[in-house]
C-alpha cells in the first residue's frame, strides 16, 4: 500500500489525496487520487524540473542587466544547475508574458505632468526608436511605443496608449524639441493638454527624469547585445515596463516602487510571486517543450487496428 502524503499539495488541482509513486534519479514521484495525475516532489512548477526559486532569480538578474551566459554561470555556482541559453530565454519567454498580463488590469493614479521622450535602439542589425511616457509624480512608466521613424501619428498613439492606461488626460506634457511632438501631442488630446518644450537640463521644467530611465534601458540592451526582432523588443520592453513599474524600488521614492508610490497594492510584489502564481500552463508550447523543460507525460498509447483473417475484407484481399 503506498504511503499517504498529507503535508502535500498537489501541483494540479492542491489536493492532499496524494501518495508515492516511485522514484527516478533521487527525485520522489507523487500520484494524486483526486486528479489522477503524477507529478515530482519538487519546489518546481507542473511539468518544469527547476525549482521555482532559480526561476525567479534568474528573471530578477535578466531586468537587471545581467546577460543570459552570467545567469547560467549564477546557477551553477549557486545551485549546480547549468541550463541551456534555450531554456532561460524560455523562463523569460513565458514569465514576462504572465507578468505582462497580470500588470495590465491595475490603473494607476498618477499626476498630471508627464515627461516623454525617444530613444534609438538596434534591433535585427535595423534602427528602431522607442518611445516613452513617464508620470513626473509617481516615476510610473505608462506607455511605451516602438517605430520605425519619429513621426506625428507615431507621438500620437504614445499618447494615447498613456492616456488609456492612465484613465486620464494630462495637464502637462514636458518633451524635447522634436517637431512631431506639437501636432501629436495636439492630435491626442486636443487644446486640454499644455504642451512644454525642455530648453535644457539647467532650466526647469525639463526632461532630465526620462533621460536617466532611458539610459538605463540602453544599459540593458547593451548586456543583451541587440535585439533580434521587433517581435522579441516588444516582449521585453513590455517585461521591463511591469519590472521598473511593480518590482523595481526607486530612492527618490523612498525605497517604494513606482506602482506603490502610485496607489497601487497588487498581489505579487517580485518575480518569485509572478512564478508562483503563474500555476499549470493552459497549453504546453512546442518551444517549451523542444527547451526540456517538460517533464515526461505519460499519454496513452494509440491502438492499433487488426483485420481479422475471418472477415470478408481479408478474405477479399487473399483472393487477389
Amino acid at each position: 500500500m503506498k504511503a499517504l502524503y498529507t503535508d502535500f499539495r498537489c501541483k494540479f488541482c492542491g489536493s492532499h489525496d496524494v501518495v508515492r509513486y516511485g522514484s527516478t534519479g533521487g527525485i520522489q514521484y507523487l500520484w494524486c487520487k483526486t486528479c489522477k495525475r503524477k507529478f515530482a516532489d519538487n519546489d518546481a512548477l507542473p511539468f518544469m524540473k527547476t525549482p521555482i526559486m532559480q526561476i525567479s532569480v534568474s528573471l530578477s538578474m535578466y531586468y537587471r542587466g545581467m546577460s543570459i551566459d552570467a545567469i547560467r554561470r549564477h546557477l551553477d555556482q549557486q545551485y549546480n544547475n547549468c541550463p541551456s541559453d534555450s531554456t532561460v530565454y524560455s523562463w523569460i519567454d513565458r514569465f514576462s508574458q504572465e507578468a505582462i498580463n497580470k500588470v495590465r488590469v491595475y490603473t494607476p493614479k498618477v499626476g498630471d505632468v508627464w515627461v516623454a521622450d525617444e530613444t534609438m535602439l538596434k534591433i535585427g542589425g535595423k534602427k528602431y526608436w522607442i518611445w516613452d511616457v513617464i508620470d513626473y509624480k509617481t516615476r510610473f512608466l505608462l506607455a511605451t511605443h516602438m517605430s520605425s521613424t519619429r513621426t506625428t501619428q507615431h507621438c500620437k498613439s504614445l499618447m494615447e496608449k498613456a492616456s488609456k492606461r492612465a484613465g486620464k488626460v494630462p495637464k502637462v506634457v514636458i518633451t524635447d524639441k522634436l517637431y512631431a511632438y506639437l501636432d501629436g501631442i495636439e492630435l491626442a488630446f486636443g487644446g486640454d493638454t499644455q504642451h512644454v518644450q525642455s530648453k535644457g537640463f539647467r532650466t526647469q521644467p525639463n526632461t532630465n527624469l526620462i533621460e536617466r530611465f532611458q539610459g538605463t534601458l540602453k544599459g540593458r540592451t547593451k548586456v543583451m547585445r541587440g535585439l533580434k526582432s521587433p517581435a522579441t523588443a516588444l516582449l521585453i520592453l513590455d517585461g521591463w515596463l511591469a519590472h521598473y513599474n511593480f518590482f523595481k524600488p526607486h530612492e527618490s521614492l523612498k525605497g517604494k516602487t513606482p506602482a506603490e508610490k502610485a496607489g497601487l497594492q497588487p498581489p505579487f510584489k517580485n518575480w518569485l510571486d509572478i512564478v508562483e502564481q503563474s500555476g499549470v500552463p493552459l497549453h504546453m508550447t512546442s518551444a517549451t517543450i523542444r527547451y526540456g523543460e517538460v517533464g515526461r507525460v505519460m499519454r496513452p498509447r494509440k491502438r492499433r487496428r487488426y483485420i481479422s483473417r475471418s472477415t470478408p475484407a481479408m478474405s477479399s484481399l487473399r483472393s487477389k
